[in-house]
């Protein structure tokens, strides 16, 4: 028998073939020239509405309303949006039908389909939206918190809420505030007013490390805390008085130490947490404290500026955390005060978040305390089990946390014009997103320059837009990173049943917790031809019906590869962050076997009927720029490298390290999708340092580098971000 022997270009083109079928593409580069409008206007004609696109042209002749943005001159880096989720709004959300209690939580907190609200403010025990006054231990005198506990309206209503957004957007970061202490800590013994005894400071400490644990133990980690919730105001119920030598005593001798010793170091500690009308407070604290990481700040009293004031008397972080609308307000006048001074004032004034009031509240503004506020409004009046309204804080918010991620930066925007307020971000991904507000009252358009390109838009009157152009990162003609599969009746995911490693062992529905193991990691592969391979990252194998049968009811398992379409699936956007997957060769819908909720039901393939079982949201937990930009070797793709070489991309010096104990030249050629040479260098490895390649002219996406020198002939694949 004539054997044939493949050349080493022979074995890239065969790999780069199969890698065409196996590896997602990032080829959709969006126009960085192409901007897309949203507008949100005071008159409600358009609500977070997505406009016709515009484009940057040459920069000419003047405006009198010019925003210039420089992404050159940057601020703050952002931490997120969002509202506060009180006790009460978490029983009317409870109180709501499955698929209109997911649809409200994926409309605020789903980063693909809905605001992104990446920020959750909490209340540790009651807040006085909180169905009743209560907090977390009630014996009197137990200083050692021996009788600490979240079971009672927590624990029924607010912790699985948060799980629910978890699995929504696991990023989610919790700002934790009390409103009072328990009633026997403090010097008039009621839930209205009084303060904090100092004979308590250390029992009230322990009070604060014990609530952390216990949400850990719950699988919900606390971002940050504040000490007290307004604590120049002791009307509210519950409430309590701090003042600022109180405040910065108890941190210093209590809170920040027993955090620390017990492994809350982390959690951040943010002052103050009250107007703009008192910098004074804030800048004692956070000078002398080194526990406080910043201050937080309301406004119903003072000036937006107060932060920048405090934020260059301490050089510490601010945050904006509270800011109600009320019942009876305008909708464009509420939306239009707090465009200007909560969502483009706070930011532009150094504040790391943009906080709203409460989430969500019934149609007489309630739960809440008996000395609670009557006319707080929430961003979503849940009308009844089926039924929710969407208020004037869902689009306040919605304006700026679509479009500005977590990490964004802010940069310079300058108004030449003062009905024409704006701020600019530069996002993780590149893209930049600016949000405009015309507070005149008539349409003025405006010109936007960015570097020596312009364009021009008509801003409607008492109008928002934010303007998104230039991602380095887009979109992609599919999903990018690993996702939890999640399905809208049980709200578990797909999971590979006892984490098996044979093929052949079957998927099942299961409780994901933090994004879950990598048996409940998924990702979508294009086939270059719309549909998707779906493949689990702990074992690499497909998602695959068995006996590649095209019966209701046949199981689907992890398998190996084989060039079939049983290994294929087409993925539907349902609407609302759902979507229908959809086998090639059964045509047959993904499915959760006999409508189950339980852990361990079989997943099968059936008749798409429209179920709620047949529809699954796909919740990102890896992003593939966050992960090592060496894409994980195919079987089929020829890997000969040894245990001491190590070829990846850096992308601090947008560079090809390769690191390796071998010495000696080497040949190292770089093929691009297509099976093209796009780059040959000769390197002198030296045993112990890293070979570095030059690759930032490469065009971002999907390579294959063949290595050879006297060890042998070995290949990677990499991904250039």
């Amino acid at each position: 028998m004539h054997k044939t022997t493949q050349t080493p270009t022979d074995r890239v083109s065969k790999a780069l073939k199969l890698l065409c079928c196996s590896t997602l593409l990032f080829m959709n580069s969006l126009n960085a020239q192409t901007v897309t409008p949203w507008i949100t206007s005071g008159d409600q004609s358009k609500l977070l509405q997505q406009q016709s696109t515009v484009s940057f042209g040459t920069n000419s002749g003047t405006n009198p309303s010019t925003v210039t943005v420089n992404a050159g001159t940057t601020y703050q880096t952002m931490e997120g949006f969002g509202y506060t989720l009180t006790e009460g709004s978490c029983e009317v959300i409870a109180g709501m039908a499955a698929t209109q209690q997911n649809q409200l939580l994926n409309d605020l907190y789903n980063p693909t389909t809905g605001l992104n609200a990446s920020v959750v403010r909490i209340s540790i025990a009651a807040s006085d939206l909180s169905s009743s006054s209560y907090s977390y231990n009630e014996t009197s005198g137990d200083t050692n918190m021996n009788n600490f506990s979240l079971n009672g309206p927590d624990l029924t209503y607010l912790i699985p809420i948060i799980k629910k957004i978890q699995l929504i957007n696991p990023n989610i970061k919790i700002l934790a505030t009390p409103w009072s202490a328990p009633r026997w800590m403090k010097t008039n013994g009621s839930w209205i007013g009084g303060s904090l005894q100092t004979q308590y400071y250390a029992a009230y400490a322990k009070y604060f490390v014990k609530y952390l644990q216990a949400m850990q133990a719950q699988g919900i980690p606390i971002w940050a805390i504040t000490p007290q919730n307004e604590p120049e105001n002791p009307h509210n119920e519950p409430s309590m008085l701090m003042n600022s030598t109180e405040q910065k005593n108890f941190i210093n001798q209590q809170l920040g130490p027993q955090m620390a010793a017990a492994g809350f170091g982390n959690v951040k500690i943010i002052a103050f947490d009250h107007n703009c009308d008192n910098t004074a407070y804030p800048i004692d604290v956070l000078n002398n404290s080194s526990y406080v990481d910043g201050a937080a700040f309301h406004l119903y009293l003072g000036n937006i500026s107060a932060m920048s004031t405090v934020k260059n008397a301490t050089n510490k972080n601010v945050y904006f955390t509270e800011q109600y609308t009320g019942a009876g307000g305008n909708f464009g006048g509420d939306f239009g005060w707090h465009m200007q001074n909560v969502v483009i004032g706070s930011t532009t004034n150094w504040s790391k978040t943009v906080l709203e009031w409460n989430a969500a509240n019934n149609p007489s503004m309630g739960p809440r305390t008996p000395g609670g506020c009557t006319s707080c409004l929430g961003a979503i009046t849940v009308n009844n089990s089926t039924s929710y309204t969407k208020n004037v804080a869902y689009y306040i918010i919605g304006q700026i946390s679509k479009f500005v991620k977590p990490g964004a930066v802010r940069i310079a925007a300058s108004s030449s014009s003062g009905s024409i307020l704006s701020v600019g971000f530069k996002n993780p991904d590149g893209s930049t997103a600016l949000l405009v507000y015309n507070s005149g009252g008539s349409s003025n358009t405006i010109k936007v320059v960015s570097g020596s390109s312009a364009f021009n838009y008509a801003v409607p009157a008492s109008s928002a837009v934010t303007f998104n152009w230039g991602a380095t990162t887009p979109p992609v003609t599919g999903f990018p990173g690993y996702y939890n599969i999640i399905s809208r009746n049980s709200n578990k995911g797909l999971d590979v049943a006892d984490n098996s490693t044979t093929s052949g062992s079957r998927i099942q529905q299961y409780d994901i917790t933090n994004g879950g193991g990598s048996n409940q990691r998924w990702k979508f592969v294009s086939d270059g031809n719309g549909n998707y391979y779906i493949i689990v990252k702990s074992t690499g194998m497909y998602l695959a019906v068995e006996n590649n049968g095209t019966g209701d009811g046949l199981k689907v398992q992890q398998k190996t590869f084989s060039s079939s379409n049983e290994f294929k699936w087409t993925v539907t956007s349902l609407g609302g962050g759902y979507y229908k997957i959809i086998n090639v060769n059964s045509g047959k819908s993904l499915d959760v076997e006999n409508v189950s909720t339980a852990n361990g039901a079989n997943i099968q393939v059936w008749a798409y009927t429209g179920g709620l079982n047949q529809q699954w949201q796909l919740v990102q937990v890896e992003s593939l720029a966050a992960k090592s930009a060496i894409v994980a070797e195919t079987a089929s793709i020829e890997n000969t490298s040894s245990n001491d070489t190590t070829i990846f991309v850096d992308e601090a010096d947008d560079s090809l390290k390769i690191d390796t104990n071998h010495e000696g030249d080497a040949d190292v050629d770089i093929f691009n999708i297509t099976g093209q040479p796009v780059l040959k260098k000769n390197v002198n490895f030296v045993k112990g340092n890293q070979a570095k390649i030059e690759i930032s002219r490469l065009p971002k996406g999907v390579y294959i580098v063949k290595v050879n020198d006297s060890k042998g002939s070995y290949s990677k694949k990499i991904l250039k971000q």
